[in-house]
């Protein structure tokens, strides 16, 4: 019976523009030093905040990437 393991590792992206540009990097930027990635799950979403105004998204994402197994 073979199955597949995965590890979920949390990654946090920033843009000034949105949080869908916040995670679209985050997942971009992991995907140039981690093969294989599955499923980012959005944890939490938070905005910073600069006289008043939203000046930037924040987004932290549970990512997960498969092991390789060698196989």
């Amino acid at each position: 019976m073979s199955g597949s393991v995965y590890r979920v590792t949390e990654v946090i992206g920033v843009s000034s523009e949105s949080w869908e540009d916040a995670a679209r990097q985050a997942v971009e930027v992991a995907a140039t030093s981690v093969r294989d990635l599955r499923v980012a799950e959005v944890i939490r979403e938070d905005v910073t905040i600069e006289n008043g105004k939203i000046s930037g998204f924040r987004v932290r994402l549970a990512i997960s990437f498969k092991y390789e197994t060698g196989d």
